[in-house]
């Protein structure tokens, strides 16, 4: 019989040979010092062989006991190396239909023609919140209960909005796998109202022509980098989501047409959307050019490389530094600030504002407009809007604070 001892001092030799054990259970010793453990039996009146495992992975104990495991199979009048292969094949499917590989399989296929962070968000939402509880369980046996026990630490922790975000996401992997007939359907829908629901925040906006002077004239004045200065002042000309002018590329202005054209995949509503490019957004592009147009394919890169966009904290940084506290002023402030006063004090329909801000508008039959919608109108409002945001400015500067009234709009 070995022991652990011979087992350490075996060496390898010129050519392989065996160390007996007992039952036909012996250690293989290779020319390349491998050491293997294997089983010589008899199935069906037939000499076969098992491979147990390799050694020192495999102790002479742990060795022992799948061999005697072996031989209650034989007694039992199974194959040893036909059971073996059959839960070598069942642990595959089993691998091929968890969870993990379900959801990574479904990332690849959903943003396979996308670009954008959306996948990467995606995949770490999954791989932090996901995976640690359910990556390896069939996909098919993971119940409700077992899915908001891996939401429930985010709730925990006051994440309302990602817990949410992280169900919406586990609910899509379900239908896809539903789809794909690796389940019969999604848990997720028997969670509906477990989690606390987030409190509805509105983001800090400036909405008072009197206090939208002192904001133009601190960022005309603003003393940070030109990529950022150029931002900041870009933020309310565009009325866009700060995430989409962060993403701003060279390739999608279209200077004859004097429009900034952006790809679905960028959007939150995932539709392409044309923003008019006024006088002063031209000016500040054509400003910034020079500097990151010949090394970057991004309009604002950040200052860590130009393969990356700007920060997400750039243009909210800037904002306190002109003594903006996020309970006064945010970066997507400037979208309220222009659908209020557009309104309000300017008098632009509606229809053209909410086209502006790149809303899920639809018409009277229920089908969503087409990037195109209002153009025109939306080009010669973008422009006013832009020259009242001067005169704010010029208005702040002479000391004479005051609501300029522009003729209401037809």
């Amino acid at each position: 019989m070995l022991s652990d001892t011979k087992i350490k001092q075996a060496k390898a030799q010129e050519k392989p040979y065996k160390l007996a054990d007992q039952g036909g259970l012996y250690l293989l010793v290779n020319p390349t010092g491998s050491k293997l453990w294997r089983f010589n039996y008899r199935y069906m009146e037939k000499g076969k062989t098992l491979a147990i495992g390799k050694y020192p992975a495999l102790t002479l104990k742990r060795a022992r006991q799948l061999h005697l495991e072996a031989q209650s199979q034989l007694a039992e009048g199974r194959d040893p190396a036909a059971v073996k292969k059959a839960e070598k094949l069942a642990r595959k499917i089993a691998a091929a239909n968890s969870f993990e590989h379900v959801a990574l399989e479904w990332v690849t296929k959903e943003f396979s023609n996308k670009e954008g962070r959306g996948k990467q968000r995606a995949k770490t939402l999954l791989e932090k919140r996901l995976f640690p509880s359910l990556g390896s369980s069939p996909i098919s046996a993971i119940s409700a209960a077992q899915v908001l026990d891996a939401l429930r630490p985010i709730e925990r922790a006051g994440l309302l909005e990602t817990a949410h975000r992280t169900k919406q996401l586990a609910s899509r992997v379900f239908r896809y796998a539903v789809a794909t007939a690796r389940t019969e359907r999604d848990p997720t829908v028997d969670l509906r109202g477990a989690l606390k629901t987030p409190e509805t925040q509105h983001r800090a906006a400036i909405t008072d022509p009197r206090e939208v002077g002192p904001l133009m004239l601190g960022i005309h004045n603003y003393q940070g980098t030109r990529v950022v200065q150029a931002a900041l002042k870009l933020s309310p000309l565009f009325l866009c989501r700060p995430g989409e002018l962060r993403h701003m590329e060279w390739s999608e202005i279209d200077w004859a047409n004097a429009v900034w054209e952006i790809p679905a995949e960028k959007m939150k509503m995932r539709q392409p959307h044309m923003v008019p490019l006024c006088q002063q957004a031209i000016r500040i592009l054509r400003q910034v050019e020079p500097y990151t147009a010949h090394r970057s394919g991004y309009v604002f890169p950040s200052n860590r490389g130009a393969k990356r966009p700007m920060s997400e904290n750039a243009i909210r940084v800037a904002l306190l530094s002109l003594g903006y506290e996020k309970e006064q002023m945010t970066p997507h402030g400037f979208r309220a600030m222009g659908r209020t006063i557009l309104d309000e004090v300017l008098g632009f329909p509606v229809d053209w504002i909410e086209h502006q801000l790149a809303h899920q508008v639809r018409d009277v039959n229920g089908r969503a407009y087409n990037r195109t919608k209002h153009l025109h109108q939306r080009a010669e409002m973008m422009q006013r809007w832009a020259d009242y945001l001067d005169e704010l400015r010029a208005q702040t500067l002479r000391g004479n604070i005051i609501t300029l009234q522009f003729p209401t709009q037809p």
